[in-house]
């Protein structure tokens, strides 16, 4: 049975097998080891992956013609040829196992320039790091093959041994279980798309390590490989309609990172290293939203007191004139001069001004909404009207503070009482907020719908394209799906649904599109549909030839991507 095709697949699942792609063993299936970056990606040639361990290593399918991929998921690589099945699939986190016709050449190299040893032994193939700190070995036994990782050669030659005993067809049935559970889509493009994003948020998930006590997310295995504050929180917002408990998880481990004086660091590595600098306040919201799909009021109780010192953290610390309304810290690096605010590069911060900001106030008062919410249905009703006021407040200098009345829009204010000026999407973030007037929400809507501002190509650009640092450079004019997805909900709380609609389906159009043509899911897109994603600047122009050791370009199987496109795809099914 071994070459032959022994796999029934019931749903039309992702099959482009293209560059960048992430490929890795899932902490939704079993243990997994951050520290040894036994992570792939596809590699640029046809049949190829690159392993990003400390010295990368390729491995390499040499096939005489090319076949018919029908299956590419984060865990699962399966080609169809003329002489049988191709195919790779993670039995663990350390050995990746498979079947390859005999006529097909496995090779596997250190990376150019990556320096280490390499020898063959038997039928072994070996790589070993300079410093002898990682070896990766290769093993073919007829159609049969495997490959494993260890921290000393009789480690990785026991586990590669093993590997060849387990049969691939189990192991693949075993890894393609998750998307039993994905919902079915009438349109089968759409249901492939699906199907992806789903594939990118499992190999993003990660197992209990170091510090992190359950399962956790990170934006992505390579090149990040670390936890983040708001991207954990978008990623629950998918994951609660797939596996509720799995998404609280996401939401514990960042929780659980919590320090004496009540502030989250924006990262956390399995070390329990982390950043000095906070994030934008959506755990409550996220906690809420989980609610909502487990019933499970111990996880309310649970997070509530970690929820109330962050945000009374936030309330303390980044409100500096005293009027209510927070500012977020600015940093000296000119390529990213707030980090805090995820918005890195955003030209509002272009002057390393503090700014009285619409999205860190908006995002504050909704965390307190959400903080009365749950205090509520814990019975805590002191706690659920103390929240609900201070919500109350932060809406009411919001209106009072960030509108302007001239423009119709809502603006960064200076600590002189003037508006920053620079048309950004976090000025439609106000949608988000109960009680919004509706005047104001009909002038945010003509604004999003003018093609001179935000009605590009593809909506909805992160600086309007008539600013004049508009250009395809992270937060300075590309369509970021988180955005989108914050501006969407908040068009359905102001009964908006038409616009709602719409805006998804831009989206969902704008990531299929770049799904088609390059196999992955992008970290955000050029507004202006001029220039594919690998060719947008990142904090810089791009680099010739695809390398995120030597420069981070805009990363590809972008976890919050594929969490939001998921979300918007099962909303508007």
């Amino acid at each position: 049975m071994t070459g032959k095709m022994a796999l029934h697949v019931q749903k039309h699942l992702p099959d482009l097998w293209k560059e960048g792609a992430l490929f890795a063993f899932s902490g939704y299936d079993g243990q997994t080891d951050s520290n040894s970056q036994f992570v792939a990606t596809v590699g640029a040639e046809e049949i190829s992956l690159l392993f990003h361990t400390p010295k990368r290593r390729r491995l390499e399918f040499l096939v005489p013609h090319s076949g018919e991929v029908r299956i590419a998921t984060g865990d699962v690589l399966l080609t169809e040829m003329d002489e049988g099945p191709l195919l790779a699939v993670y039995q663990s986190w350390h050995t990746l196992i498979g079947l390859a016709p005999p006529s097909i050449e496995i090779r596997l190299s250190f990376e150019e320039d990556e320096g280490g040893k390499a020898w063959t032994k038997d039928a072994l193939i070996v790589t070993e790091s300079a410093n002898g700190r990682d070896v990766i070995v290769l093993l073919r036994d007829e159609e049969r093959w495997a490959l494993a990782y260890g921290s000393h050669l009789d480690e990785a030659v026991s586990r590669v041994m093993k590997g060849l005993t387990f049969h691939a067809w189990e192991e693949t049935e075993a890894r393609l279980q998750f998307f039993q559970h994905v919902p079915s889509l009438e349109d089968p493009s759409k249901e492939r798309l699906l199907n992806k994003c789903f594939s990118v948020m499992k190999v993003n998930t990660l197992a209990p390590e170091g510090v992190i006590r359950q399962r956790w997310s990170t934006p992505d295995r390579v090149p990040h490989q670390a936890m983040w504050l708001w991207d954990s929180v978008f990623h629950s917002f998918a994951m609660n309609k797939l596996n509720p408990e799995l998404s609280w998880e996401f939401l514990k481990s960042v929780l659980d990172t919590q320090r004496e004086d009540g502030m989250i660091p924006h990262t956390c590595k399995v070390d329990g290293t982390g950043s000095s600098m906070t994030q934008p306040p959506l755990l409550a919201w996220g906690v809420w939203e989980n609610y909502l799909h487990s019933k499970q009021s111990n996880y309310l109780r649970y997070a509530l007191p970690i929820l109330e010192r962050y945000l009374n953290w936030d309330l303390t610390n980044r409100d500096r004139n005293g009027n209510g309304l927070l500012e977020w810290m600015i940093e000296g690096n000119p390529l990213c001069r707030s980090g805090e605010s995820g918005m890195d590069n955003s030209p509002r911060f272009d002057r390393a001004a503090i700014l009285d900001a619409v999205d860190f106030s908006v995002f504050a008062a909704q965390d307190a909404h959400c903080l009365g919410l749950i205090a509520d249905v814990l019975g805590e009703t002191a706690i659920a009207q103390r929240w609900q006021r201070k919500a109350a407040d932060l809406n009411d200098q919001i209106q009072h503070m960030l509108w302007d009345e001239s423009e119709g829009f809502y603006y960064d204010r200076d600590m002189d009482g003037t508006f920053s000026r620079v048309k950004a999407v976090s000025g439609f973030l106000p949608l988000l907020l109960d009680h919004l007037p509706q005047e104001r929400a009909d002038r945010l809507i003509a604004m999003l719908n003018d093609p001179n501002h935000f009605q590009t190509a593809f909506p909805i650009p992160t600086t309007a394209a008539s600013e004049q640092t508009y250009s395809t450079d992270m937060w300075r004019g590309p369509v970021w799906m988180n955005m989108n997805y914050l501006v969407y909900t908040g068009l359905k709380k102001q009964g908006r649904h038409t616009e709602a609609d719409q805006l998804a389906q831009q989206s969902i159009q704008m990531v299929q599109k770049y799904y088609e043509q390059y196999g992955v899911i992008f970290e955000y897109f050029d507004s202006a549909d001029l220039v594919p994603p690998p060719e947008c600047d990142r904090k810089g122009p791009p680099t010739d030839t695809y390398n995120i050791r030597q420069k981070m370009d805009v990363v590809r199987d972008f976890h919050w991507s594929a969490a939001l496109t998921a979300c918007l795809l099962m909303e508007q099914a």
